[in-house]
């Protein structure tokens, strides 16, 4: 949950609500909201979160992160080995 994620990046990094609000330009009662489900940071108060708690967004929505493979910037046959890869790597994870 958003809340439970707020709250323990404050308390890990030492500060009261009072303190991350200040850091925020917010109120505490804002962030005693975030914190008690009452409310949700907006999307510019969740990049704000993340920068200054270096995580991601994703960890305090709560979203389970994914490994991703970038293909950008490979031509045809640097992205064909890449499929081929991970196909081979399923089939022999499905024949244990």
């Amino acid at each position: 949950m958003i809340s439970d994620n707020i709250k323990r990046l404050r308390e890990n990094a030492g500060l009261s609500q009072a303190a991350l609000a200040r850091k925020l330009g917010v109120t505490r009662a804002s962030v005693n909201a975030w914190e008690m489900e009452l409310s949700a940071p907006t999307a510019q108060y969740l990049i704000a979160l993340a920068q200054l708690f270096h995580t991601t967004t994703d960890d305090i929505l709560g979203l389970e992160s994914q490994e991703q493979i970038v293909l950008r910037g490979m031509n045809e046959q640097e992205k064909r080995l890449v499929y081929d890869l991970i196909s081979y790597i399923t089939e022999r994870k499905e024949e244990e």
